[in-house]
């Protein structure tokens, strides 16, 4: 039996509410991290990891902009593909809109407002089957996805935003399901907050035997605030001035 094919998305819609101003000009994802637009970002880590066939899912009130800076994919080496999020509803709808896209692939997702430090080359080469989602210890727990662990560090629970966090792991925005992916969210119900909840798509997989949590050992910022931003461009460039 072969081994699957690798496809990315990047998830980039949403209004971007914590951000106003600046997001009544342009989305969230197009705004500069140092001297790069922040989609730039999340699509180095696939580019990287050797995901070359990409989708976008954006919103619509900005879209033109994704195509006039990102285009059909050949400047980056890759083949792009653009979907339109008419409201945003959580992160697992991603799979609904990118049924098609998958097909019966394996799919990473990464979100258009994470930026990582680490190389996920072998953790995202490596995945046959299953779910794997990447786990960093943080201040805030209580903001994200929080995953529990046993001794052996073996995931036991997750849970979404928690008012007493089990842990100081937090779900990081980046995640590989195998192509069951797309079943598992039509079984999903939407939550209290009117969304398709990835918690509860990891949650399938965790009950099923399947979710492996892997772990961040570099810098990673969700950027999804002016605190966030400010230090992932003061991050962005440091690493640029070193890299010159």
């Amino acid at each position: 039996m072969s081994k699957k094919n690798m496809k990315g998305i990047i998830l980039a819609g949403g209004s971007g509410t914590r951000l106003l101003p600046l997001t009544k000009v342009t989305s969230k994802q197009l705004l500069p991290i140092y001297d790069r637009p922040m989609i730039h970002y999340p699509l180095e880590t696939l580019r990287k990891a050797g995901i070359i066939d990409i989708l976008f899912i954006v919103a619509p009130d900005h879209a033109g902009d994704f195509l006039k800076y990102l285009g059909s994919g050949k400047e980056f080496n890759c083949h792009f593909s653009y979907e339109i999020q008419d409201k945003a509803q959580g992160i697992a709808q991603a799979f609904q809109i990118g049924e098609d896209f998958i097909a019966d692939d394996n799919v990473t997702l990464i979100l258009g407002d994470n930026l990582f430090e680490d190389d996920f080359t072998q953790a995202i080469q490596s995945f046959e089957s299953g779910g794997r989602i990447f786990a960093k210890k943080v201040s805030d727990p209580e903001r994200f996805g929080v995953v529990e662990f046993d001794q052996d560090n073996r995931a036991t629970s997750i849970e979404e935003k928690p008012g007493h966090p089990k842990s100081d792991y937090c779900v990081t925005g980046l995640y590989i399901y195998d192509d069951t992916v797309v079943d598992k969210v039509r079984k999903l119900d939407f939550s209290d907050r009117g969304e398709l909840e990835i918690t509860d798509l990891n949650n399938l997989y965790l009950n099923e035997g399947t979710l492996d949590v892997a772990f961040v050992k570099g810098a990673w910022f969700d950027t999804g605030t002016f605190e966030s931003m400010f230090a992932a461009t003061e991050f962005a460039r440091e690493k640029s001035f070193k890299n010159k």
